[in-house]
């Protein structure tokens, strides 16, 4: 079985969530077979700054599902997408 990198962006409720905070409980919610390799900012509009982790998940059914609930299910989380997914 092969591995994806999942590109998901963490929008955060407000342009007043600590995104230091936000990282960290992002990285430490992923769930297990997963992996974080790497978190950046996006700047989306009005101040507002979007979280985008580079995710490394097996390439099995389901895919990046569990990793798009574990990030949604953090507080101070409006939205979560999958902004691009590639094969490795």
């Amino acid at each position: 079985m092969g591995k994806v990198a999942a590109e998901i962006k963490v929008m955060p409720t407000g342009d007043d969530v600590d995104l230091d905070d936000l990282q960290e409980r992002v990285e430490a919610s992923i769930p297990e077979g997963a992996k974080v390799n790497n978190v950046e900012r996006q700047d989306v509009a009005f101040g507002l700054v979007a979280l985008v982790a580079t995710v490394v998940v097996p390439d099995d059914a389901g895919g990046t599902d569990a990793v798009e609930e574990a990030f949604a299910d953090l507080e101070g989380v409006q939205r979560v997408s999958v902004e691009g997914v590639t094969r490795i």
